[in-house]
């Protein structure tokens, strides 16, 4: 399949609006575009909380915030007359940019409407569902390898006739989350070298268990010597001082105590990563950090695009589940994964003899 403009477009916006995970793997998509369209401007919308994983590319020209929460909150409170003032508001600040081309990413209603909204002579959806294709000029859909990450991004981009010979995820934190991430590493005492470790995700089925992690922690420092950090959001320090206490020796918890470009700061200097199915962890591929990661009742990829990081996935007969779990709640998919096997596989990653 071929897509192709009529002229080349002089103005382009993408609309992923969130999470961190989907937003790393759609990146690749901005020097794809930046090498195709030297002189285009590009642009990228975003809910607030995602701006910074975007806001220092040095390809992107401008991020534009979606205000989704400043909507959701109108509309709970009955303030309806502002919410039409928000959204015609948004509408016009999207129309005075005179986008030519805007690439839906995300596929859904809410994003389809964003497109919509800029007034683009020409909006493409990747597998727009949800009536969203109603809403679109052109849908490609979401093709490619699915046992490669971030494949139907690629596809896309092929697609659009756009150069893929590198086409690589990336994230730019910034320098002030840099010098952050290095004051924290030298006060801990962690330039020796250190492992992160990322248990947090959305949704039950795809957690790891905690006494796992917190013997994982004691292991990794007592048989590899690597000091640990724990990494994750406000809404899981409850979690991670479970995890904490249940450790003998740490780990160092610095869950909800860093900024997102600063988690992504430490996680470039680590010397391993182990985690979930969850947005920081697929940072050790962006940043080619050694990294083990735990699958279950998701498996978005086998192929990492990385000799460094692996999956860890054992398919069982109702793999994936996805979001409907059928082993009330055992999580088997997750319980076969042991701590000796992932500090095995770690090791090997390191080089190390298992």
């Amino acid at each position: 399949m071929r897509v192709s403009s009529r002229s080349d477009p002089r103005r382009v916006l993408l609309v992923r609006t969130s999470a961190i995970g989907d937003i790393v793997f759609a990146s690749p998509l901005v020097a794809a575009l930046r090498r195709a369209y030297p002189q285009a401007h590009i642009a990228w919308l975003v809910q607030p909380e995602y701006r910074s994983l975007l806001e220092h590319h040095p390809d992107l020209d401008e991020v534009i915030v979606w205000p989704i929460r400043e909507w959701r909150a109108l509309w709970r409170r009955r303030r309806f007359g502002g919410l039409v003032r928000a959204f015609r508001a948004f509408r016009k600040h999207l129309r005075t940019r005179r986008f030519d081309l805007v690439l839906d990413l995300q596929g859904l209603l809410k994003s389809g409407l964003v497109t919509c909204l800029s007034g683009a002579r020409e909006r493409i959806g990747l597998g727009s569902q949800e009536g969203s294709r109603w809403l679109m000029t052109q849908v490609v859909p979401r093709g490619g390898d699915s046992r490669r990450i971030g494949s139907e991004y690629r596809f896309l981009a092929q697609s659009l006739g756009l150069p893929t010979h590198d086409f690589a995820m990336a994230v730019f934190h910034g320098p002030e989350a840099a010098a952050c991430a290095r004051e924290l590493i030298e006060r801990a005492g962690l330039s020796h070298g250190f492992a992160v470790i990322c248990p947090f995700t959305t949704r039950p089925q795809k957690h790891w268990f905690e006494p796992r992690w917190a013997e994982l922690s004691d292991r990794l420092h007592t048989e590899l010597g690597l000091s640990v950090v724990m990494l994750g959001g406000p809404g899981d320090r409850e979690a991670a001082g479970r995890i904490r206490d249940l450790a003998t020796g740490g780990p160092i918890d610095l869950v909800g105590k860093t900024t997102l470009p600063q988690a992504t700061a430490l996680i470039a200097e680590s010397a391993l990563l182990v985690g979930v199915d969850t947005g920081l962890s697929h940072m050790g591929i962006v940043f080619d950090r050694p990294s083990l990661l735990l699958f279950g009742s998701t498996c978005p990829y086998l192929d990492t695009t990385c000799a460094k990081v692996q999956v860890l996935y054992h398919r069982l007969d109702c793999s994936p589940c996805k979001r409907r779990p059928t082993c009330n709640g055992a999580f088997t998919c997750m319980q076969s994964i042991a701590v000796d096997e992932v500090l095995n596989v770690a090791k090997n990653l390191l080089g190390r003899t298992a």
